[in-house]
């Protein structure tokens, strides 16, 4: 494993963080349906308190060509540059609990000096358990609570809450080598995986960074402020059902999905609860065309 000194820079603050904080992540860049990484970093930031404890190396992890930064035009000039950044900070959460968040993009390189750099940071701060989650696409009805498959060495959390315990090969990120490096030094490691109905996996779902927030406090006992996540999702959803009830075709599918969601449920013996007896994925390609058009004419925030 590689050296991993030299690869974040440490704040001023850094021996004022607790001992035996819980640590949460969340990385962006990777399968994050429904915006649930991104969504629940920014809820984050933007409601709680925070310090910066670490900041990671971006010009040694990032590809900038793949993932460009933005830059703003005011006119005749350059006004500001907002650069990606990969960082862990020190939360309090609505109860003024303390944790720390590993938040920003997925690196693109060096990934096993990235989890050796993470691991010297739990070591550091004797971290108590660590929690992450991210997002996937899957044909699930929107209609259904939205499934978790959990991974990591917490069996009380993957007996408890993980719905589908596939045996399959799966493109990894970042994430995934930590909780494999932590899993080694028996370190306790929670990842969630949330399935999110893959015809809202293109928009902004509310209730998918719910979900996440969800899994964060059954893992870790925090509390997060939600009301106005759950809110934005009824409004949300309201919208997404005036479209499919104006649709036969897709209510068929919605109720294709929900059937097959439901025998899963109820202990059918099915491989998956994705699939019919005949191992055959459910099509809702016209769900998703149906709703692209719905969502592509919804109002931006900044209009209404």
């Amino acid at each position: 494993m590689r050296d991993p000194d030299g690869l974040y820079d440490l704040s001023t603050m850094v021996d004022l963080v607790p001992e035996g904080l819980p640590l949460v992540a969340g990385l962006t860049g990777f399968a994050d349906a429904g915006s649930a990484v991104s969504r629940v970093s920014d809820f984050l930031l933007e409601r709680l308190e925070s310090s910066e404890v670490a900041v990671f190396d971006a010009d040694a992890l990032l590809d900038y060509r793949a993932r460009r930064p933005t830059m703003y035009f005011d006119q005749d000039h350059l006004s500001e540059y907002r650069p990606a950044t990969l960082s862990l900070r020190l939360m309090k959460d609505d109860l003024g609990q303390p944790f720390l968040l590993l938040t920003g993009f997925e690196p693109d390189f060096q990934w096993e000096r990235f989890t050796a750099a993470v691991l010297q940071l739990v070591a550091r701060y004797r971290v108590r358990s660590t929690t992450w989650v991210h997002a996937i696409p899957m044909p699930t009805p929107h209609t259904r609570p939205i499934g978790v498959t959990v991974s990591g060495n917490r069996a009380e959390l993957i007996e408890s809450m993980s719905v589908w315990k596939p045996q399959t090969q799966v493109p990894s990120n970042a994430l995934h080598l930590v909780e494999y490096r932590l899993q080694e030094i028996g370190h306790p490691i929670a990842g969630f995986v949330l399935l999110i109905p893959h015809y809202l996996a293109d928009t902004e779902y509310p209730m998918a960074a719910v979900a996440a927030l969800e899994s964060i406090t059954a893992a870790t006992g925090l509390i997060f402020p939600t009301e106005s996540l759950r809110e934005e999702n009824r409004e949300f959803l309201a919208k997404v059902d005036d479209q499919v009830q104006s649709n036969q075709e897709l209510q068929r599918l919605v109720g294709t999905l929900e059937e097959r969601h439901d025998t899963y449920m109820e202990d059918n013996p099915l491989p998956s609860p994705l699939a019919d007896v005949d191992g055959e994925l459910p099509s809702a390609d016209a769900i998703a065309a149906e709703l692209e058009r719905f969502l592509a004419n919804r109002p931006r925030d900044e209009d209404r």
